[in-house]
């Protein structure tokens, strides 16, 4: 479910769905794609996580939301919340 979509300024952003969001204005966002394994010819999902910057503390576990690139906030966070495409039930 990889969506990458470039943003103003050709800043790369996906769409995942929040994992984890216990950190003060940080969240962890889980991002799937799917890909042809060469010898099989099998689809195959991969995960990436990523922490992004939430500075208001908007996101919940579930939602699914659209991160996008942007410099070093901290050690592992190079991402900023974008917006909030859909709340979790």
């Amino acid at each position: 479910m990889e969506e990458q979509v470039k943003a103003k300024g050709g800043k790369r952003s996906f769409v995942g769905i929040v994992t984890s969001d216990k950190m003060d204005k940080t969240i962890v966002v889980s991002i799937d794609t799917k890909r042809m394994d060469t010898l099989y010819k099998k689809y195959v999902t991969r995960t990436k996580k990523c922490k992004a910057h939430d500075e208001k503390n908007d996101a919940h576990v579930g939602d699914t939301v659209r991160i996008v690139e942007c410099s070093p906030i901290s050690k592992d966070k190079c991402w900023r919340l974008d917006a909030i495409i859909e709340r979790a039930r």
